[in-house]
This record gives C-alpha cells, structure tokens and sequence, in this order.
C-alpha cells in the first residue's frame, strides 16, 4: 500500500499544481529563499520544516485527493447511538474520509485547491484532527505516516526546486483529466503526463 499511495499523493499534487501554476511558482520561490538559487545542494529533511508553503500543499491535496478513500472497517462491540442512529452491535463500521475532506459544513470551497487554508491552521492528519484523517487515527493510524509524510514532502521538493513542469503535448491546465478511478486508493483515471525543464541549465 505505501509505495502507491505515494505515488497517487505526488501524481495528484503534481497535476494541482499544473493545474495551478501560480502555486507551483510560489513554491519554488519559498524553496529558493531557503536552499538558493541553482543547483549549489540538495534538498535535505531537515529543510522541511523552513518550507510551510510544500507542507501546506502536500495536506491540502491529501485533503482534495486522500489516497486511501474509506479507512480500514471496524466492527461495534456494543450497541451504540451515534448522532441519531441506532448502530447495533456486531456492525461494521467504514469511515469515509472522501466524504470528510469535502464536507462543505468542515471545508470552505470543498472543491478548490487552496493549500493557503493550512498555512495559518493548527490542523494537521496525525489522527488529532478528525476533519482531515487520510492515514487513520488512533491506535489504528496508519505506521507508515511519518515515512510516507517525509518522503512526499522531500520528493515534492526536489521536484519543484530542480524542474518547472508543462504538460505534455501543449495541453492547457482545464484539459487536465481530473476523473478519479476509486478502488482501495484514489488513484487518477488517466495517468498525469508531465515533461520535467531543468531550472537550471
């Protein structure tokens, strides 16, 4: 599950973010402030945490596009009334995170990608946070979380400090297929095709 998980989570912000290319410019532009301009060092974990604007738009598009839909089912052990309903004992439980992270009455402008919602928020998807829970929560949260967290964020980084993007063929950003093809994990229903530019030559 990890490694497409986190494929699906780099290929859906990579397609935002063409999608958006203001945002993709204003996050080059936090990572050359923290690392320079051109080639002179990698990327390193510890930079991370300098780069609020990366860290807002890997949540906002596990908020968009959570790579795991439906968490793990669970079974009641008891009978059980949840806001109005009568959940009898025995039942299996599946949590829709989906529905969650595009709730309207949780998320202004459910369907937008505005990872500026996260810059000045407390929310984040360790599991404390019940309006953003792509990895689970509790003792159930997924394990992979802090691996899988540094690995987008790192991936994402060097992407975008190293290369700027266009879509292959002379496609427009609205000609981007935004179709998602629901199984275990979200994944996109046609494959993002991207052709990587070297900033730096």
């Amino acid at each position: 599950a990890g490694t497409d998980t986190t494929r699906n989570v780099l290929e859906w912000t990579m397609t935002e973010l063409l999608r958006h290319p203001e945002k993709m410019t204003q996050a080059q532009v936090e990572i050359d402030q923290v690392l320079g301009q051109g080639p002179s060092r990698l990327i390193e974990e510890s930079d991370i945490s300098n780069l609020p604007y990366i860290q807002a738009i890997v949540k906002e598009t596990l908020r968009l596009h959570p790579p795991v839909p439906f968490l793990v089912p669970r079974e009641t052990n008891c009978e059980v009334q949840l806001c109005g309903h009568h959940v009898p004992k025995n039942t299996q439980v599946w949590v829709n995170v989906w529905c969650i992270t595009h709730d309207p009455s949780v998320w202004t402008n459910p369907e937008s990608f505005i990872p500026e919602r996260f810059l000045e928020s407390e929310i984040d998807f360790k599991g404390r946070n019940f309006e953003l829970i792509p990895f689970g929560t509790g003792r159930r949260i997924c394990p992979g979380m802090p691996l899988a967290r540094r690995m987008v964020d790192l991936i994402l980084a060097t992407l975008l400090h190293d290369f700027n993007w266009k879509l292959k063929g002379g496609l427009n950003a609205e000609d981007i297929d935004m179709e998602e093809k629901f199984g275990i994990t979200l994944e996109k229903a046609q494959p993002l095709e991207a052709i990587p530019l070297s900033r730096w030559l």
